[in-house]
Parts: C-alpha cells; sequence; structure tokens
C-alpha cells in the first residue's frame, strides 16, 4: 500500500513538473533540442553507475550480515539477511536493466550468479539455526565467500568504467551548460528531474512487483512465473542457423519431481519437508551449468530450462540422479530420496505452455515406469492420451461395482491335494473393449489416488466372498495383493479394520500379499503397518519373494505369515538344479523362521511332486487350476468335498 501510494505522489509530482516544463519550453526550444543527447548520456552513464555501485554495496552489506550471523546467530544481523538479501536482488534488477552498454551479458551473469546463491543461503542459515557451526564455517568459507568475492570484484571493476564514462559525460554536461542561456539551463533541470523522477518511479513499481512475483521464498529459486518468463524468451531468442552449433539449438526443460516427498512431508511433517524442499533446490542448482535456470514450480516439483546444446540432457538428468544418492541427514532423520525427471525440447513454433505440457507427459511416463528419466517423443501423446482415457474408465468403473470383479485361484495343499485357500486378482470387464487385462489397468491405477479406493473395492468383494463361503461350511482364507502405496498410507490399517467387521470376517480368514520392493520403499513405516495389521488377526505375505532386494535382517523382523516363492524359480525347479536348490533354501528358511511357504507358478504335475518331496506348505497354479470366478470356485469345492470319504 505505501509503494502504490509513492508511486501514485510521484506521478503527480512529475505532471506538475512537466507543467512547468511546457511553460517555459517555448523560450528554450533551441536549447532542448542542443541538450538532447548530452542529457540522454549523462542520465543512462549515471544511471548505470549509480546501479553497479549499489549493487556493490548491497553486495558487501550482505556478505557482512552472513558473516556476522556466523558469530552472533542470534543477533540483528541475522534477522536482517533476507531483508537484505532482496535488495540485492533489486539492486541486481536495476542494474540489467539500466545496462545499455555493447556488453550488456555481463550485468545479466552477475544477476544470474546471484540469484545461484539463492539456495546455498538458505542451506547456511538453515546450518546456523540448527547449530552447526562446522557445517556453516564450511559453507561460508568454500562457497559463499569465495562467489561474493567474486560478484564484489566484477561489480567494482563494471562500476570503475561506468563511472570513467560518468565523468566523461558529465563534465562535457557542465562545459555545454556554461554556454547555455540561464533559460536553458532552468529547462533542463526540470526536464532531468521530470525524467528522473518518472523512470525511477516506474522501475520501482515494477522492481517490486516483479521482485514478489518471481522468486519462491521457501528455496530461494525462481518460481513459475519467472521460469516461464525465462523459457519464453529463450524461445524467442533462440538463433536460426546450423542446427549443429550449441547457441542455434533449441532450449530444453526438464521437469524434475521428488519421489516420495508427500510421504516424507505427511510422515515427518512440514519443517522436515521444507527443509528437504531446500537442500533438494540447492543439489539440483549446484549440478547445472551458469547459463542453465534452475526452478521450484510448486509443491515437490521443480524445472531445468537448458539453453543451447554444450551438455546432453540424459548427461545432466544422469548428474542430477547422482546428486541424489547422498541421503539427507535432517536433525535425527536420514532420508533416502530418488527423482523422476521428464524432458523435452522445444520444436519450431512451439509455446511455453505446450514445452511443458511435453515435458509433465515424459514425466508421468518415467513416474509410470519407474525409469527415473524418461524423453518426450511424438507418440507419447498418444500414449499418454490412452493412459487418461483408461484412467478416466477405470474412474467410473469404481462406481460401476458390475465392471470391476474377482476371480480366485486355489491354493492347494502338495500333500494331499486340499483347497486351503485362495488368492483374490482383480478383472475389469470394460461395457466397451471387452475385458482388459491386469498387466494393462493395475499398473496405471497403482501411480494415482485411485490406488486406495480400487484397494478397498477388492478387499470389500473378497471379504464378502469370505463370508458367503464361511456360511457355507467352506472356511478360506483370502489373498488380496495390496500395493507400496496402499501399505504406506497411515489410514490402511483402519481401512482394514473397518471392511473386517462390515463383513463379519475374521481377521485370520484375510491375508494381504506385498511385495519386497514395497516394503524396502520405507522399511520403518511398513514393519509398523504390518503389526497393526497382525494385532487384527490378519496374516501377512511376502509375495515373490527372491526377486526383490531385501536383507535378512529385514526378513526377520517382519512380522509376516508366509513366503511366497516367486514363479520364476517355480516353474522350471523339477528340471533345473539351480531353481531346484533355491526353492529348497527357500522352503528351509521359510521354516526355519516359522513361515508358511507358497509356491506360485506350478504348471506340470512334475512340479508339484518336487514341492512336495521339499516340503513346500502350499502350491498355486495351473496345474492344479486356473483363475476362475467365485461361483465356479464354489462349484470345485463342492466337488472336493463330495470326494472326500464320509
Amino acid at each position: 500500500m505505501s509503494s502504490t501510494r509513492a508511486w501514485r505522489g510521484s506521478r503527480w509530482v512529475t505532471g506538475l513538473l512537466g507543467t512547468l516544463l511546457a511553460v517555459l519550453s517555448g523560450a528554450a526550444v533551441w536549447a532542448s533540442w542542443r541538450q538532447t543527447d548530452t542529457v540522454a548520456d549523462v542520465v543512462a552513464s549515471s544511471a548505470e553507475t549509480d546501479a553497479y555501485q549499489q549493487a556493490a554495496y548491497l553486495a558487501a552489506a550482505e556478505m557482512a550480515l552472513l558473516q556476522a550471523s556466523f558469530w552472533d546467530p542470534d543477533g540483528a544481523a541475522r534477522r536482517r539477511i533476507p531483508e537484505v538479501n532482496k535488495q540485492v536482488d533489486d539492486a541486481m534488477a536495476r542494474m540489467v536493466a539500466v545496462d545499455d552498454s555493447p556488453d550488456r551479458q555481463r550485468s545479466r551473469v552477475l544477476k544470474q550468479q546471484h540469484l545461484n546463491l539463492g539456495p546455498d543461503i538458505a542451506y547456511y542459515l538453515q546450518q546456523i539455526d540448527r547449530h552447526d557451526q562446522a557445517g556453516a564455517r564450511r559453507t561460508l568459507k568454500t562457497v559463499i565467500e569465495p562467489s561474493y568475492s567474486r560478484i564484489t570484484a566484477r561489480l567494482i571493476e563494471v562500476q570503475t568504467e561506468r563511472l570513467a564514462e560518468a565523468t566523461r559525460n558529465q563534465a562535457a554536461a557542465r562545459d555545454f551548460s556554461r554556454r547555455l542561456l540561464y533559460g536553458s539551463i532552468v529547462v533542463f533541470a526540470l526536464g532531468l528531474a521530470v525524467l528522473n523522477l518518472f523512470g525511477w518511479s516506474v522501475r520501482a513499481h515494477r522492481r517490486q512487483m516483479t521482485a514478489l512475483a518471481a522468486i519462491d521464498a521457501l528455496t530461494g529459486l525462481p518460481n513459475r512465473v519467472a521460469f516461464l518468463a525465462a523459457a519464453g524468451m529463450a524461445l524467442t531468442e533462440t538463433p536460426r542457423g546450423d542446427a549443429d552449433r550449441a547457441d542455434a539449438a533449441p532450449p530444453t526443460v526438464l521437469l524434475v519431481n521428488l519421489d516420495g516427498f508427500r510421504a516424507v512431508n505427511d510422515q515427518l511433517g512440514h519443517g522436515i519437508g521444507d527443509r528437504l524442499l531446500i537442500e533438494s533446490g540447492r543439489r539440483l542448482a549446484g549440478v547445472v551449468r551458469d547459463d542453465d535456470l534452475v526452478a521450484r514450480l510448486g509443491a515437490d516439483e521443480f524445472a531445468v530450462l537448458l539453453r543451447g546444446r554444450s551438455d546432453s540432457d540424459e548427461a545432466l538428468a544422469a548428474r542430477l540422479t547422482t546428486a541424489f544418492d547422498e541421503p539427507f541427514a535432517l536433525d535425527d532423520f536420514t532420508v533416502d530420496l530418488e527423482i523422476s525427471i521428464g524432458a523435452a525440447t522445444a520444436q519450431p513454433g512451439e509455446q511455453v505452455t505446450t514445452l511443458l505440457q511435453h515435458a509433465d507427459i515424459a514425466l508421468h511416463t518415467a513416474k509410470l515406469d519407474h525409469t527415473g528419466f524418461h524423453r518426450y517423443t511424438s507418440a507419447a501423446d498418444d500414449t499418454a492420451a490412452a493412459r487418461l482415457s483408461l484412467l478416466g474408465d477405470l474412474r467410473r468403473a469404481l462406481d460401476d461395482t458390475g465392471q470391476l470383479i474377482l476371480h480366485y485361484q486355489p491354493q492347494i495343499d502338495p500333500a494331499d491335494g486340499a483347497i486351503t485357500g485362495v488368492e483374490a486378482l482383480a478383472r475389469w470387464q470394460h461395457p466397451v473393449k471387452g475385458m482388459v487385462s491386469p498387466g494393462d489397468f493395475i499398473p496405471v491405477v497403482e501411480n494415482t489416488s485411485l490406488i486406495h479406493r480400487f484397494t478397498d473395492l477388492v478387499l470389500s468383494q473378497a471379504l464378502a466372498q469370505a463370508r458367503i463361503w464361511h456360511d457355507s461350511g467352506y472356511r478360506l482364507t483370502v489373498a488380496v495383493n495390496i500395493s507400496a502405496h496402499s501399505l504406506l498410507d497411515a489410514r490402511f490399517c483402519d481401512r482394514v479394520a473397518t471392511l473386517l467387521e462390515e463383513a463379519g470376517v475374521p481377521g485370520e480368514m484375510l491375508c494381504i500379499e506385498i511385495t519386497e520392493s514395497s516394503v524396502m520403499r520405507d522399511p520403518a513405516v511398513a514393519i509398523e503397518a504390518l503389526r497393526r495389521i497382525r494385532n487384527l488377526g490378519v496374516r501377512a505375505s511376502i509375495d515373490d519373494y527372491g526377486t526383490g532386494y531385501s536383507s535378512m535382517s529385514y526378513l526377520k523382523l517382519l512380522p509376516v505369515n508366509e513366503l511366497k516363492i516367486d514363479r520364476s524359480f517355480v516353474c522350471d525347479m523339477a528340471t533345473d538344479a539351480s531353481s531346484h536348490a533355491l526353492v529348497c533354501s527357500a522352503v528351509e528358511l521359510g521354516h526355519n523362521l516359522g513361515l508358511t511357504v507358497v509356491a506360485e507358478g506350478v504348471e506340470d504335475a512334475a512340479t508339484a511332486d518336487a514341492l512336495r518331496e521339499v516340503g513346500c506348505d502350499l502350491a498355486q497354479g495351473y496345474h492344479f487350476a486356473r483363475p476362475m470366478d467365485a461361483e465356479a470356485l464354489t462349484r470345485l469345492l463342492r466337488t472336493e468335498v463330495s470326494r472326500q470319504p464320509a
């Protein structure tokens, strides 16, 4: 509000001085014509000198405050740093705005170098706030002070040049002014005042609005507004010519997403989450070149603008990924975080919004395929459209209970052939496309918030069917596959308890199957969730055992009831000695840990006999029965009962 009043006041004063200037201009037209060039030179050189001088002064003041904060973390210097940092940014912006020299790029580089220090300053202040004196000293001495020394030295060098130029212009103006009539001198003074005041008011207002709109307050990086502006400028400034020239290459945008950040933010709190974002921004900014731009677009999404082609986006993506190999040490927590990256290079005539949309499609593909990096191609549009269409149909299917159904595959005791349980497998009967393969829609739903509704629907149907079988005299354990997103959701255990109560099914009739990889995404949270599940009486199984990367120590700690040996080891165990040995080892390990061992993928009688010989507890596969609907499985249960001796 105060800046608005000041701007309006300056406009009023400018108008008054303009009126006086018009009255006197008739008597000094000739003098005004002669003064035009001289005044323009003086104004420009003086403004440039003042801008560089102000920037150098404020940069030195900011460095002094940073140094003072190290010795007095709670003092006034520490509190003034954000204000002075903004003043330096404003001075740098004014320096670029008024610099009309042929070598204007120097001022832009200085401004960008100071902006690049934002994450380092934020990190340094965090170290001070948490009293990490050793770390703060390293950051100050090895990063901040050298950078400020270079910036200040360059500012003083250019300021000296501008000062010499300003001195020459002022001397010429004084010499010429002495030869002018008194009226011309008055007109010149008023004109200079009007021009200076008007320029100052406009630039001050513009700088304030730009500063507020272009910087991310948390990380100190440019925000979405600034990134869009920079990307748009890069698109318009791309030179045309030899495509092999680095400076003729179109700009590339990399979208970077922090995988698992939401879980960290929810479980460790927003304070840790904010510090994680600051550190992530610092790491990203530390990898790119000075000519490239790193920005935070919002939440846990960052963007990198690559200008030119001196470095491939694949190579940069690899360096960005490597920057996150080292865990984040935040107070008493150590956080491992990975990133997904989507890249898109601008095509001729392409707009910024289209370029970002393409990079977003590539990012979504990288996350969906778990590849870490993906480059956009025109074919990705069709794939993305198909996935979006499938996702929309799936959302409607969740509201239509007739589309998503369950099939059940029996789990057999190899010793006597009795059915002791079933695995529930989701099937989608699309009203137009017919039966949709689980391999097509399960990966899509697992990467969206729909996974929670989908899991609830599958559990609800499975438990309702278990109750029907129980009332008919068939006490079967029903196994349901659970994704990592559901297992690590803090509300999952409560939803399971509610669904068990609504179905009237005891917990021991439900078994949740989880993969090793889902547990290893966050072992501590997963173990706690499994303990709560066990308190409900629900069984837990490690699915696809042998294909993941869990250690023996975690396997010992996991509160699970069974191991499910992956079909890749089971299918050829009757003919391959290595597979046979691995299955034997898994059975022995499971029994030693007090676990039930289930083998999946049993395709023939020889494999079933081999499992029986090694003492495997349960088996499932096409040799015994294919997945079938509930009615068919009920008929199979009746047939089994009728065959049993009276």
